[in-house]
């Protein structure tokens, strides 16, 4: 038996990012959103329990999710690194029309997503600016405040160490 695409996307989340259940005041980062709702997506195609899509329709409406997927997660990452153009190559190609070859595309194309996702979530993405230059990343609170800490007592040390007249 087969399960329709439909059906699955009633809870809203593998779509949605979020899910019914969660908070609205969730704060998160949009490149961690990313890497889930690609994951999810990935997994509605690869899972052990995913059945196979019923309708080309289905085919296609996956197909175009695992293509923005590799939009989105192409823009956090290097512009030549392989799994990216391994992606890349999969999403320019065309949906094959029998019902076995459109399958195993949805699964190569769900394969090079998953790649990409790991590529991203190892520390591969780079971010780089609408000019072309590289951004430095930006350093988790606890450094700054870290490094805050140490100038603080550094300069407590040699206020400290400083001869009086």
């Amino acid at each position: 038996m087969r399960v329709s695409l439909v059906s699955r996307r009633g809870g809203s989340q593998f779509v949605g990012g979020r899910g019914r259940g969660a908070s609205v005041t969730e704060a998160s980062t949009p490149e961690r959103d990313h890497l889930v709702v690609a994951s999810e997506t990935v997994m509605l195609v690869l899972g052990e329990e995913s059945l196979l899509p019923e309708s080309a329709a289905d085919v296609e409406e996956l197909v175009h999710l695992l293509r923005g997927h590799v939009a989105q997660l192409g823009a956090l990452t290097a512009p030549g690194s392989p799994a990216l153009l391994h992606a890349q190559q999969l999403c320019s190609d065309c949906i094959p029309e029998d019902y076995v070859p459109s399958r195993v595309y949805l699964v190569k194309l769900a394969e090079a997503t998953q790649e990409l996702v790991a590529h991203v979530e190892r520390g591969g993405p780079v971010l780089v600016s609408a000019e072309g230059r590289r951004r430095w990343r930006r350093p988790p609170v606890n450094v700054l405040r870290g490094t805050v800490f140490a100038v603080a007592l550094a300069c407590l040390i040699w206020a400290a160490s400083v001869p009086r007249t």
